[in-house]
């Protein structure tokens, strides 16, 4: 088994995919008016519009209600995206802090109020984990 991607589900999937184009600096690879993926070389940010919903089961996934998921993201520089989303994040939750476990972490919410990590291994221990 793979973990392949992660979906967010919008009510808004222009301005959704618009914050995680600039945030990763990845273009969008849109399939349909109604579905874009960003995609990374270990994972994928599949962001799909209310209208995909019914599709698997009506009602099953609501836009902006997530409060228990953290999309994550490994950045080179978490100070440089910290200045890149300066001033156009929906909520800048924690500035970027060294966590216990050795990553420089940056927290801000997307326009839905999802919460993502941006993060950069600091310590040595760290460095090895992540090393690419």
């Amino acid at each position: 088994m793979d973990f392949v991607s992660i979906r967010v589900i919008t009510g808004d999937l222009a301005r959704l995919v618009g914050f995680y184009e600039r945030a990763t600096g990845v273009r969008a690879d849109w399939s349909s008016e109604d579905f874009a993926e960003i995609r990374t070389g270990s994972a994928t940010l599949a962001i799909g519009s209310t209208r995909t919903v019914p599709l698997f089961a009506p009602g099953a996934a609501r836009p902006a209600g997530n409060h228990s998921v953290i999309i994550e993201f490994l950045v080179d520089d978490v100070d440089g995206v910290h200045r890149n989303l300066a001033g156009s994040v929906a909520e800048l939750v924690k500035e970027p802090t060294t966590m216990p476990w050795g990553n420089r972490s940056l927290l801000v919410r997307d326009p839905d109020g999802n919460l993502v990590n941006f993060f950069t291994p600091v310590t040595p221990a760290a460095i090895a984990k992540f090393a690419r």
